[in-house]
């Protein structure tokens, strides 16, 4: 199997994240293992890697891209809303740095059995974790039209939602809508055809709702940043990589709220929440792919980076 070693916003992470020999890393999306092999040339020697990822064939190929790293680092296949249990077991005194590369991976988009791609005819899946029970067929066929309408609309931000979510509906009143094919058809038929002629597939937005809410992506990613920066040590860092602008609004209001002393309402005389900083955010803007790297790989187009350091 082929996995995709070109790692979004390379340098910038690198330098951001500042990982220093003797130091303990975890990487909570391993993927590919790209950032991961950066990381471990910087962390080495002494140092020691926790590489997570829901995904066991990338667990499985990354031992191979990274086998002359194999003494210093620990591979555990898991979400990383587990993160902070993970580092509890394996690194109790904390860590130095974690780091977040959210999203599907080029390689479960080429695995066309994966259900992923609006261009591979394939079963529904969209599952990250083959485990889980819970498959975008399952979804397409017993959500309401409303609880359609509105993850098309929220995490597809697609124009068309309501018609999509009438025109699933109306499709698996006859028959179940069981392909990435069929549901591909149901979509072009929604959206009128002018509306197709110009931008991205007229599936994609779609499609990534809908990956987006099988994988329960937004929700575990934001309750995960604040037990991520607890497991860190002091001076420890933490990047975020997002792709979406709803993954990005999620990190950029969970850095902000652990870097305040006090989020009491303004017009209390005293403070009452007793609350501490914890962070201090090293990105007053989110970091973006050039357009070097832009035209490299188109992953990075809508690639945006965040770093905060633990204080």
């Amino acid at each position: 199997m082929n996995f995709e070693h070109i790692p979004v916003l390379l340098k910038e992470s690198i330098n951001l994240m500042d990982p220093k020999p003797g130091e303990k890393f975890v990487d909570c999306t391993l993927g590919g293992g790209g950032h991961s092999k950066h990381f471990l040339e910087k962390i080495i020697p002494g140092g020691h890697l926790i590489a997570l990822d829901q995904d066991i064939n990338a667990i499985n190929a990354a031992k191979i891209y990274l086998k002359e790293y194999e003494n210093n680092v620990t591979y555990v296949n898991t979400n990383y809303e587990n993160v902070r249990e993970v580092i509890n077991k394996i690194s109790p005194l904390g860590v130095d740095g974690i780091f977040f590369d959210i999203g599907v991976s080029s390689h479960q988009l080429d695995e066309g059995e994966r259900g992923f791609s609006y261009n591979i005819d394939a079963p529904l899946d969209m599952r990250m974790d083959q485990t889980n029970e819970f498959t975008a067929k399952e979804l397409v066929n017993t959500y309401t039209e409303e609880k359609l309408h509105n993850i098309i609309n929220l995490y597809g931000e697609e124009r068309w939602a309501k018609r999509i979510a009438e025109f699933i509906v109306a499709e698996r009143s006859t028959s179940p809508i069981e392909t990435t094919g069929q549901l591909v058809d149901v979509i072009k038929k929604a959206i009128p055809k002018k509306a197709r002629l110009n931008g991205p597939h007229p599936a994609k937005r779609t499609f990534q709702a809908i990956r987006i809410e099988v994988n329960r992506e937004l929700e575990v990613l934001e309750k995960t940043i604040e037990k991520a920066v607890q497991a860190l040590n002091k001076g420890g860092r933490i990047g975020i990589i997002t792709f979406h602008s709803l993954e990005d609004r999620i990190v950029k209001e969970k850095f902000k709220y652990l870097s305040l002393d006090c989020v009491c309402a303004k017009e209390l005389p005293i403070c009452m929440c007793d609350k501490k900083r914890e962070i201090k955010v090293l990105t007053r803007k989110p970091i973006s792919a050039s357009e070097e790297e832009e035209n490299i790989n188109h992953r990075a187009r809508s690639a945006k980076l965040r770093v905060a350091v633990k204080l």
